[in-house]
């Protein structure tokens, strides 16, 4: 995992800010991604590390070290992958959110745009590598 570096901090003020309020928001959405299935939570989370990681060095360092939205960037960038149950309920919430979208919307256009953007996120998640639980090791006899 990279560290905050002095080389890496942004040293204009200004920069720095709209480093911080894009983070911000990017941890926001990353927040709402976890409940909502259209929203990706991961690639918002690591948005908000690379902003805070040249913006605020308290920020980085509470947002990698957060018991919940922490492991979600580990999982990303040490390639563990996503645990089974995670891609199994993301999929089932996916889908069942976007079919009542569907029968929501009227045009054809959104509703086929909608089927779109659910088949392309799901072929996303299935294709991610599954973090297997850990072995519980055999009591030998």
């Amino acid at each position: 995992m990279t560290t905050n570096t002095p080389d890496k901090l942004q040293k204009n003020p200004l920069i720095r800010l709209l480093l911080t309020t894009v983070g911000v928001l990017a941890t926001a959405l990353g927040i709402l991604g976890i409940f909502l299935p259209v929203l990706p939570t991961t690639p918002f989370l690591l948005l908000a590390a690379a902003c805070f990681l040249r913006s605020s060095p308290a920020f980085h360092q509470w947002l990698l070290g957060h018991p919940h939205l922490g492991r979600y960037i580990h999982y990303y960038l040490d390639g563990k992958g996503i645990p089974r149950k995670a891609k199994i309920y993301t999929l089932i919430v996916l889908w069942l959110s976007i079919s009542v979208s569907i029968m929501m919307v009227p045009l054809w256009p959104v509703r086929l745009l909608l089927v779109v953007i659910a088949s392309c996120v799901s072929v996303y998640i299935i294709r991610q590598k599954t973090l297997e639980p850990p072995s519980i090791p055999e009591k030998s006899s």
